[in-house]
């Protein structure tokens, strides 16, 4: 194999970028190659390090291609860029930390993310907010306020009560616990809200009771079809630290307006974590009242909608017609 035509430098630890190598919070600054083996990777990928003689630095992945070299199968710099590397860390550090039995250290996170513990600190964050100790603390408490007192063969239940009803979007199922509504949910199958219901609560034990929602349906209905009216309805919005700071910048979007993930990513003080905002919206368990429709793509356009993008569209023109009126 003809070795890459590159042109000749001197030794790699003599460049700044040379300490940066396997820190995976530089990724997207540059691209290092190797001679002896024609490969190229990126600042954080997990191989062994080279000998500083055969190492090479690029701007970008381009570059390194033009010189000869060929991309690293196992880190794919040529396909994945920073901010989507960094975004998916974080949040397979955030299901890491909230299926832990026992809380992880901050080295065990860093050792299985291979983040160093101070940069790790710094994009979790960035990403959510908070410290890691500090988010495995909030999801605790979380996990605890979703127990109630009810229990069944010794495990914590949650009672939860639902009623379906139809508007113009068509099957509307609300359902709620004893702190408020947990779920709006849309549809065209009874059936299939039932278990999707059951499916984002497998804990709860369902009660189907249309007289004691009958009240808070019609004004999820009235909402639905009058996009200015007024409601006062208890929630119980249930998610994760970071959900939560998303579904709350899409509760301060006015009806008739829209904003884009890019947006609310910046809103909530996290702006590269656009990733993680769509995985958010898409989450949400409260349609309409917790306004996920008003979220589209950078350039204006509908993106997906978790109840169809033609419900999304049809929520979007009603709002936008009331609000010329």
């Amino acid at each position: 194999m003809t070795s890459p035509s590159i042109p000749t430098t001197s030794k790699a630890t003599n460049d700044p970028r040379w300490r940066l190598l396997g820190d995976a919070s530089a990724d997207g600054q540059f691209i290092y190659a190797v001679i002896t083996t024609g490969i190229y990777c990126r600042p954080g990928c997990p191989s062994r390090r080279a000998n500083p003689d055969n190492v090479r630095f690029f701007n970008n992945h381009t570059d390194a291609e033009s010189a000869g070299f060929r991309a690293c199968k196992r880190c794919h710099p040529q396909h994945i860029s920073s901010d989507v590397l960094q975004t998916q860390r974080i949040t397979d550090l955030c299901r890491l930390i909230e299926t832990a039995i026992q809380e992880p250290s901050l080295a065990e996170l860093a050792n299985y993310s291979g983040i160093s513990t101070y940069h790790l600190q710094r994009l979790f964050k960035t990403a959510t907010g908070l410290s890691p100790k500090a988010y495995a603390k909030a999801h605790r408490r979380q996990q605890d306020r979703q127990e109630l007192p009810t229990r069944t063969k010794g495990k914590a239940t949650m009672i939860m009560y639902f009623s379906l009803g139809q508007c113009s979007l068509g099957q509307l199922l609300v359902a709620q616990n004893a702190k408020g509504i947990c779920a709006i949910l849309l549809g065209d199958d009874a059936e299939y809200l039932r278990a999707d219901l059951q499916q984002r609560f497998p804990s709860a034990v369902l009660h189907e009771d249309n007289a004691q929602l009958k009240k808070n349906i019609t004004q999820v209905i009235n909402a639905i079809e009058q996009p200015t009216a007024n409601l006062h309805l208890p929630l119980d919005i249930q998610g994760t630290v970071f959900q939560h700071r998303v579904w709350d910048a899409l509760q301060k979007i006015p009806a008739g307006e829209t904003r884009s993930y890019t947006d609310i990513a910046q809103a909530i003080g996290s702006p590269k974590a656009v990733r993680a905002v769509a995985g958010a919206c898409a989450a949400n368990a409260i349609a309409v009242l917790i306004p996920c429709h008003r979220v589209v793509r950078n350039d204006g356009n509908l993106s997906g909608y978790r109840w169809g993008v033609d419900r999304k569209q049809q929520l979007l023109q009603r709002e936008a017609d009331n609000a010329k009126t």
